[in-house]
């Protein structure tokens, strides 16, 4: 036994390599005639702590051998009708948050969001297919709050493209920001504040707007600015609201659905070739937004069910669902169901707290 070794069990400060060398030092010690608790004592060692040496050599750990599988994992069939839904014709293209809450509207209910992911990353099927860069944090500078819906709007022009390099076709796109909907659409062939005032009295005249109901948001472009825009807003009973120059990010509900758009499968890879292509793809797609498109900031209920009412009964009916199935199997929930609560409230740019705390002897000097 080396003096470095003699002195580290002395002080207590042994590290793997040197224990080894103690154990081999003591076993060749009783090996040739020492008790061990003689070899133990010279050098400052509990025999307790040598025979504990041994045991953890000669144990293995039980907890990496565990083999048992928990009562609610899912059955080998389980799996295999989550990855065929998953690869349905009918939810090929859809995220598992998009396909728990149809499920759950079919009145089906096969396992949780998590699940669904977990079954789809263990078969190599979970995979981020989009190309669309991740979303980042904004500024809302302005204050708006819908309750109910056709009480604020927003819109904003998008560029299509044409065959013809360098021009383009232009969709306008009005989107009550409390449902989601798109309440009115078109697609021209410029840029025009005329277009804008002939769509917002259409739009007023099917919703049956009254005078003073409804706040329009836009960004600062020209159209959205102009003077014929501006009467017949004044004249409608319609209040204004601009984003700041250059910032789209206080308008993100125009830009968020032009996104939802334009990232669609259907999305063509071509230019359109002429303007009735391009409205006729705008009317499909509107359409799918309008009444399939289960919206994840809306408890993943379509625009058009919101807009009408009936997202309350629907959020009701997948509480009932999910109540039904804990029913049926409790073992798979450690805690309570996922709720479905109703959104009451679609906010616009909130205004961020920035009230400083006063110090007490400056309220005095106040």
């Amino acid at each position: 036994m080396t003096r470095s070794e003699h002195n580290a069990v002395r002080g207590k400060m042994i590290i793997p390599e040197q224990r080894q060398s103690i154990m081999m030092w003591i076993t060749e010690s009783t090996q040739a005639g020492a008790r061990q608790q003689q070899a133990c004592l010279l050098i400052g060692l509990s025999t307790r702590t040598l025979q504990r040496w041994q045991k953890a050599i000669e144990q293995v750990d039980g907890r990496t051998r565990r083999t048992a599988p928990p009562p609610h994992k899912l059955s080998p069939c389980e799996r295999a009708k989550l990855l065929e839904i998953t690869s349905s014709a009918k939810f090929a293209h859809l995220p598992p948050s998009q396909i728990v809450p149809m499920l759950a509207d079919e009145g089906l209910y096969f396992a949780s969001e998590s699940t669904f992911y977990r079954v789809l990353r263990d078969a190599r099927q979970l995979k981020h297919r989009r190309a669309e860069r991740p979303a980042k944090p904004r500024f809302k500078p302005r204050a708006l709050c819908a309750t109910a819906p056709n009480q604020l709007y927003s819109w904003d022009i998008t560029y299509l493209p044409s065959r013809i390099k360098g021009q383009y076709f232009y969709l306008y796109l009005f989107l009550d920001i409390f449902s989601r909907k798109i309440v009115g659409w078109q697609v021209y062939a410029e840029e025009s504040a005329q277009h804008a005032s002939d769509m917002i009295k259409d739009i007023c005249q099917r919703e049956g707007i009254l005078p003073g109901q409804v706040t329009l948001h836009s960004d600062n472009g020209s159209p959205m600015k102009g003077a014929i825009l501006l009467f017949t807003l004044e004249t409608l009973g319609i209040a204004t609201s601009l984003s700041r120059p250059s910032l789209s990010n206080d308008n993100p509900y125009s830009e968020s659905a032009f996104k939802t758009l334009k990232y669609r499968p259907e999305y063509p890879v071509n230019p359109f070739d002429n303007l009735q292509d391009a409205r006729a793809w705008v009317e499909h797609v509107v359409h799918w937004y309008n009444q399939e498109h289960r919206h994840s900031a809306i408890e993943f209920v379509t625009p058009a069910q919101r807009h009408a009412g009936l997202d309350k009964a629907l959020l009701a009916q997948r509480n009932t669902v999910y109540e039904k199935a804990r029913a049926a199997n409790p073992t798979r929930w450690a805690g309570q169901i996922r709720q479905w609560p109703y959104v009451k409230e679609v906010h616009l740019n909130p205004q961020k707290s920035r009230e400083k705390k006063v110090k007490p002897d400056a309220r005095k000097a106040a």
